[in-house]
């Protein structure tokens, strides 16, 4: 239970929470705030690649290739940004202003995007960009901080968080899909515009949610004494603004030519946390490389878990079976199985780490990194399997249940890595730059991201997806993640030694 004599990592007294659930009460409120933020990312995540062929493309297959390019370039970005999310709330403004700031920005952004402009549109895009990079690594690290150091808590609390991620991506694409394709559209003809400005509706929520419950906080996440100075919020919303066209332009320039500046990105950021981790002492510049050394592995784990808003979109559009009689099961419900089988599975998997570490079995970080690359690379396996063995030849399409399967079997990956990631930043990143380290978790991820894109866009080739790009391109993913979660699993000693005892 934390009390007021507990401290945090930062050696920052702890507030006596009370407690709900056998968890800090602001856990709950932080769940809600990333419920409706949730909601509104993943809420446009199966229209996208959809419409931006609809409205850009004229609907031509040709557009495919494009527009996977687009989405990896925009998830990318909105992850990679975050590293100056995490900067400006460590040094400028603090965690709570930064949340709120981005909430704004990103509500703007849904709502241009909402406009049938290619320009207007891809502005928007930016504009959730900024927005992102302000909200999502902030709120992650306030998570970290309810607990004190050393809590054996943190790891299911983050768990807990994760759930409220996925109830959020659960039901806006099952709503958001029902209002694009039966009250305000049809399957044929989809209401994108309604799809956007309900995720931009979301967004406001989640705002007002988080600024009626920050008192709860009782100070954690406030700004800093230096930092108190309301007009710093106005220069960082400047600077946002600012930003805007840079994002856009770095959009525009896309696939390969972005990776070369994420890859710079991620030299320079991996650059200042080891200086700070040196700086600190021995211990902590050997956490630092753990760290480090898991985001490599972290990249490779998202550039195929992330063709489900990709690649798999296009695949369930054409490759897919979702017939049922009369009725045709819509595309964009596939973005929901994955969170589904998160909610369900995710106290499974929190109660197993808990258990284990009860009886001092608890795996390694590093060893659930190599377990979620492991699964994913068997997700891959299945569609390889489908895609050689179950076609159907009346029709060239597979079996409804393997791609509800895949996303199933991607979950139990993604609990394996994901919400232990966030964790372990606030474990192992230098005490004074939990914030960057956060961002660079993040960057790893947008980094796997724009690689997505770019496979995403090779699968679907220049004239579209057909059975036999998708089977080479799934083919290869399941080779590279397999390779690579044996590389970590056999490795997962030698890092872990450089953690120090952090589990």
């Amino acid at each position: 239970m934390s009390g007021a004599a507990e401290s945090n990592r930062d050696g920052t007294t702890l507030p006596a929470f009370k407690q709900m659930m056998g968890h800090p009460q602001p856990l709950w409120m932080l769940f809600m705030s990333e419920f409706w933020e949730r909601f509104a990312f993943y809420g446009i995540r199966w229209a996208l690649v959809l419409y931006i062929v609809a409205q850009f493309h004229n609907g031509s297959p040709t557009g495919q290739a494009p527009a996977n390019l687009t989405y990896g370039s925009y998830l990318a970005l909105v992850y990679a940004v975050a590293i100056f999310g995490g900067y400006i709330a460590d040094k400028v403004i603090g965690y709570q202003r930064s949340i709120l700031t981005g909430a704004v920005f990103m509500a703007a952004g849904l709502f241009m995007i909402a406009i049938p402009n290619q320009l207007i549109f891809d502005l928007g895009l930016s504009t959730i960009v900024v927005g992102n990079g302000l909200f999502k690594p902030n709120i992650s690290t306030i998570v970290g901080k309810c607990y004190a150091a050393g809590d054996e808590r943190r790891d299911s609390g983050f768990t807990i968080f994760y759930m409220g991620i996925n109830a959020g991506a659960f039901l806006s694409p099952l709503l958001t899909s029902w209002l694009a394709d039966s009250v305000f559209g049809s399957a044929g003809m989809p209401a994108y515009k309604v799809v956007f400005l309900t995720a931009g509706i979301g967004m406001l929520i989640s705002l007002v949610w988080f600024y009626l419950g920050r008192r709860q906080l009782q100070g954690i996440g406030a700004p800093l004494p230096d930092q108190q100075n309301r007009m710093r919020v106005v220069y960082v919303a400047i600077g946002g603004i600012l930003a805007v066209p840079v994002i856009y332009s770095l959009l525009a320039v896309g696939g390969k030519n972005l990776q070369w500046v994420l890859s710079a990105m991620f030299l320079g950021l991996s650059a200042m946390l080891l200086i700070e981790g040196i700086r600190e002492g021995a211990v902590a510049r050997d956490k630092t490389i753990a760290m480090l050394l898991i985001f490599v592995f972290n990249i490779t784990f998202w550039m195929f878990f992330e063709q489900a808003g990709s690649s798999f979109t296009f695949l369930a559009d054409q490759i897919v079976n979702r017939q049922f009689g009369d009725w045709v099961f819509p595309t964009g419900w596939f973005q929901s199985v994955n969170a589904v089988a998160i909610i369900i599975f995710a106290p499974m998997v929190a109660w197993v780490w808990v258990a284990l570490a009860k009886i001092n079995a608890n795996p390694s970080i590093p060893r659930k990194f190599g377990l979620g690359l492991i699964f994913n690379g068997l997700a891959f396996l299945l569609l390889m399997f489908a895609l050689s063995s179950l076609l159907n030849p009346a029709t060239n399409l597979i079996p409804f249940w393997t791609l509800v399967a895949v996303y199933l079997i991607q979950s139990i990956g993604e609990l394996c890595l994901s919400p232990i990631g966030l964790s372990m930043v606030t474990k192992l990143a230098p005490v004074r730059l939990v914030g960057l380290g956060m961002g660079g978790w993040f960057l790893s991820t947008g980094i796997g991201n724009n690689l997505s894109g770019i496979f995403a866009s090779e699968v679907s080739g220049e004239t579209g997806m057909t059975v036999q790009s998708a089977l080479g391109g799934y083919t290869f993913g399941f080779w590279a993640l397999t390779v690579a979660g044996v590389i970590l699993l056999i490795a997962a000693p030698r890092v872990q030694k450089l953690m120090h005892g952090v589990k």
